[in-house]
This record gives structure tokens, C-alpha cells and sequence, in this order.
């Protein structure tokens, strides 16, 4: 399965990154597709170190272990992190009135 994205550029916008890029396109899809390789790659090792350490054996594309591995989106991980910090702030908002 593949998703298709939509940039949309102002005139202004698209004239600009002319200036720096020989095709608009190419630019947009080297760059998406240059993070997700990265991406993909801070993946799979995460993955490989995880299942080492687990004693686990490591089989598949990289493709195969970053569909199979259970990733925390970056949203996810956003809600998460802020569910933390206002935990941390309400025990410590309680602590004072306790005092």
C-alpha cells in the first residue's frame, strides 16, 4: 500500500524553491523521501537493538521490521510527553496545597 500527499505552494513559494531546486518535484520528493529513509533507519536499529537485547532473532527487509515493529508516532509521542509534564504539574500543583 502507497499514500499519496498534496503540497500546495504559493506562486511565491514555488518561484523561491525554483531558485534553489532544478524541479520543484524532484526537490519535494527527494526531501520526503530522504527522512523517511533516515526514519526508517532509526527504526530498524532501535528494532535490532531491542530484539537483541531480548534474545530474539531479527528476520526481513527493512520494510518487513519497521511494519512489524510497534513505533510511537511522533503525535503520539507529542500526547504522551505532554500527559507526563501535566502529571508531574498537578502532583506538584497538589504537594503545595497540601503545605
Amino acid at each position: 500500500m502507497s499514500k499519496t500527499y498534496t503540497v500546495i505552494l504559493s506562486d511565491a513559494e514555488d518561484k523561491a524553491l525554483g531558485f534553489v531546486a532544478f524541479s520543484q518535484q524532484e526537490w519535494i520528493d527527494n526531501a520526503v523521501h530522504n527522512r523517511c529513509r533516515i526514519a526508517i533507519d532509526e527504526i530498524v536499529n532501535a528494532e535490532i537493538k531491542r530484539k537483541l537485547e531480548a534474545g530474539e532473532t531479527i528476520s526481513g527487509s527493512k520494510e518487513d521490521i519497521v511494519m512489524a515493529a510497534a513505533v510511537e508516532s511522533a503525535a503520539e509521542r507529542q500526547a504522551r510527553i505532554e500527559a507526563e509534564f501535566q502529571a508531574k504539574v498537578d502532583a506538584k500543583n497538589a504537594a503545595l496545597s497540601q503545605e
